[in-house]
């Protein structure tokens, strides 16, 4: 079962989409941690660079050639708060520290290398605390000047934990979104492929009875369109093979017909028993089957007139009246239980006989001598045949209406007897069943559409 659930091509599609959205997540997900964390670091170095800048713009040279710098009371709270986690230290051209926020800056400054005018980021610890700073040669009203610049790494650290619980916040959603789109995707594939399993119902529909239908390429896809427009031209030659059999079918049966005729006449004439009877019997065997190869051929290119109203029970009086001496000559009886009135159907007298003769045939050949056929006909337009013979196997329920098939291939029937009843059946729009008969043996039933005559009262 998973085999064949895999090999759906609705399901592989909505398989891939999905890995294709997964993996597309992830990425953009990835990408997306990586930038943020990238942004974060750039945002700190950029405010780092401010810093110094706007340290540089306050630092001024005194009458006595002193450089000092006079911080804003804002900067000045900053820089000077118990928590130290803004600190900076300025050198003059020389390399003296000529303000500090604290001592340890100031030491840790004095004894760095001089910066150039590319700003330098360093870490550092002080009393155990991490710290983030930069170096940088800047240009002030002192002249040039070395600024050093930090921020303690619990701020970036701080900066960081709420990225991750951004993303982390943000990541459940990615599984929604994956489902979301998966959901979308499979509608949107299977409305795709509602074409296509439009075509597949057409091409379930085609059978040798229909055999002249073709897959219809309307809105289907390029990719599709091709191998139906291949599958109409498989039908095309299907078609074509078709009637030219059941033309030389035809053909054949015609000109059979009168050499029969003059045989079976000729057999007639001549007086004996033992070989001659054979004869006979064969001649009229191959009659039969001529018979029955024109109905066929008849039903295939002809359609049946169906709308005439016909009585079935009169119809099935008709059948059995006629058949009775046969069934009697081979050791056998017919009963017949009809309807207390008229069972009105609509169909076609001729084909319905035919079919129902067929049915009676069938059951002579298969009954043992000494038994009963019964024929029963229902007021739900239903025509049935009993028999008491070996009954047909459920494994061969269906294939027992195909042509030419015989469950015993020693039988004197060309298997095309209960193929005929079938067609019929399908071109009155009814249908024929068998299965076992309650006293042993076969069941086959007929069951036609009532007429509106009996539907009204």
């Amino acid at each position: 079962m998973k085999a064949l659930r895999l090999r759906s091509l609705q399901l592989r599609l909505a398989l891939r989409l999905g890995a294709l959205f997964l993996a597309a997540s992830l990425l953009a997900t990835g990408a997306l941690v990586y930038q943020t964390y990238e942004a974060a670091d750039s945002l700190g170095e950029r405010n780092l660079i401010e810093r110094a800048n706007d340290l540089a713009r306050l630092v001024k040279r005194e009458d006595n050639n002193a450089s000092v710098i006079d911080l804003p009371p804002r900067l000045a709270a900053a820089y000077g708060s118990s928590d130290g986690v803004s600190a900076f230290a300025i050198r003059d051209a020389g390399g003296r520290v000529i303000a500090a926020s604290r001592d340890e800056i100031a030491t840790l400054a004095a004894g760095r290398p001089p910066a150039d005018d590319e700003p330098r980021f360093f870490r550092f610890n002080v009393s155990g605390r991490e710290y983030y700073g930069l170096d940088q040669r800047l240009e002030s009203a002192a002249g040039p000047i070395f600024v050093t610049v930090a921020e303690a790494s619990e701020a970036e650290a701080l900066l960081h934990a709420m990225l991750r619980e951004f993303i982390f916040d943000a990541a459940w959603t990615i599984p929604i979104f994956v489902a979301a789109t998966l959901l979308v995707g499979v509608l949107a594939i299977r409305g795709g492929l509602k074409p296509l399993r439009e075509v597949s119902a057409q091409a379930a529909m085609i059978e040798p009875g229909a055999i002249s239908q073709r897959l219809s390429t309307r809105d289907l896809p390029g990719e599709i369109e091709p191998l139906v427009a291949a599958v109409n031209k498989a039908l095309d030659r299907l078609e074509q093979g078709f009637a030219l059999q059941r033309q030389f079918t035809a053909n054949a049966a015609h000109e059979l017909r009168t050499p029969l005729a003059i045989i079976s006449g000729a057999l007639e004439t001549i007086e004996g028993d033992g070989d001659i009877a054979k004869l006979r019997q064969d001649a009229a065997r191959m009659n039969r089957l001529v018979e029955q190869l024109l109905r066929v051929a008849r039903l295939d290119s002809v359609a049946l007139d169906v709308s005439a109203e016909t009585d079935l029970a009169a119809v099935a009086t008709e059948v059995v009246e006629h058949m009775a001496p046969l069934a009697i000559a081979q050791d056998r009886s017919i009963a017949f239980i009809g309807a207390d009135r008229p069972v009105h159907i609509k169909g076609n007298r001729y084909a319905i006989e035919d079919a129902l003769r067929n049915l009676i045939e069938n059951a002579i050949a298969h009954t043992p001598p000494q038994t009963e056929i019964c024929v029963e006909v229902l007021e739900r337009g239903e025509v049935s045949v009993s028999d008491h013979g070996p009954g047909v196997p459920p494994e061969d329920r269906e294939r027992v209406f195909d042509r030419f098939w015989r469950g015993d291939a020693r039988g004197a029937g060309a298997g095309l007897g209960l193929a005929i009843v079938r067609e019929t059946m399908k071109a009155h729009g009814g249908g024929v069943e068998v299965a076992d008969n309650p006293g042993g043996g076969a069941r086959f039933t007929l069951r036609f559409r009532r007429s509106s005559h009996d539907l009204d009262q």
